[in-house]
């Protein structure tokens, strides 16, 4: 692809349910599409993908336009078209983001999304399922947020499209199910996206993809984590970060992978038990932090290094973290080991 992309800027007014919960369709949490009943123009797959859709306007490929999403051929029959999508993990759906970025004169008019719960594997003809938002309208190139109409727990969601076209990317937000039987004494990471773990606040986020940050494994690139611009007043960056569950954290570790010419100099870490009633009030929220114990002392930092830190100050049980970086720069990774309290 030689020719630049083009890239929608992104939505500026978010609702809360896009701001703090966990894309639980999101491709690089683990999510799969397992059927669609078409994608002659573009894979259902795609649909999922954690970066914004992009638009080569020359590039065709043997079916057609290239397009970043997934995209049925033009129905000449009766009926219309749809996608089953195992979700990274189950969890309560609180709403949606369909988006037809790019897509302008073959976006569905309407779409409808239903939930089901399978305990094990994928649905069958046997599986019920639940409407989870009602038949809504879309229109071109446009971020489409609508709350979900049941606060139930989901393993997999199905969207319906009327009749047929594109669609960018389908974000289902929400907040994971972290099973904790069972996990009494034993460690996990307590801010993973699939344990619960997310972004409530943050003082800038001008590149890369924030909410990566508390996804598995490391970084793809440069953009795949939580990056500031460069600052040029006094002060620092900071994050804020509600943990999946009430735990004690026992070691950190920092990563700043693909971050040389840009990382940040130094970190510390406060944090606070603040139970989850703040997480939607977000100067509520960022107030308290800056009154948190420090959970470790400010450390130096360097290139393209996962820094662990298992000599951490005893605050005791926590909800949230703050994560402070001086002055500013990019974080790729955070994982805050510990046990449930």
């Amino acid at each position: 692809m030689s020719e630049a992309a083009v890239i929608l800027p992104p939505p500026t007014d978010l609702p809360a349910f896009a701001r703090s919960g966990i894309n639980l369709a999101s491709a690089g949490l683990g999510a799969k599409a397992i059927f669609a009943t078409d994608d002659f123009f573009a894979e259902v797959n795609r649909m999922l993908a954690d970066k914004p859709a992009e638009f080569y306007p020359t590039l065709y490929d043997d079916n057609g336009k290239w397009m970043d999403g997934w995209e049925s051929r033009r129905k000449r029959v009766a009926g219309h078209d749809f996608a089953i999508v195992r979700l990274a993990t189950p969890g309560v759906i609180r709403g949606f983001d369909v988006d037809t970025s790019h897509f302008t004169g073959n976006f569905p008019p309407a779409a409808r999304i239903e939930g089901a719960v399978v305990k094990s594997g994928d649905p069958t003809d046997a599986t019920v399922w639940t409407e989870i938002l009602p038949l809504s309208p879309l229109s071109a190139s446009a971020h489409h947020f609508f709350a979900s109409t049941a606060g139930d727990v989901f393993t997999h969601v199905r969207l319906h499209i009327y009749p047929d076209g594109g669609v960018a990317r389908l974000r289902v937000y929400g907040e994971p199910q972290l099973d904790i039987s069972g996990l009494a004494g034993k460690t996990i990471d307590l801010a993973s996206g699939l344990n619960g773990g997310r972004v409530v606040a943050y003082s800038d986020a001008h590149y890369g993809a924030f909410h990566r940050l508390l996804s598995p494994g490391r970084g793809l690139d440069m953009g795949d984590g939580w990056e500031t611009r460069r600052r040029r007043v006094p002060g620092n960056d900071w994050i804020i970060i509600a943990l999946g569950a009430r735990g004690i954290i026992e070691k950190v570790e920092l990563d700043t992978a693909h971050y040389k010419g840009n990382f940040p100099d130094s970190a510390s870490i406060l944090a606070g038990d603040a139970g989850s009633g703040l997480d939607d009030l977000t100067q509520a929220i960022i107030t308290q932090a800056m009154f948190w114990p420090e959970l470790l002392p400010q450390q130096k930092l360097q290139a393209d290094h996962i820094h662990a830190f298992d000599t951490l100050k005893p605050v005791g049980p926590v909800t949230h973290i703050r994560l402070n970086i001086f002055p500013d720069g990019g974080i790729s990774r955070v994982r805050l080991w510990g046990k449930l309290a």
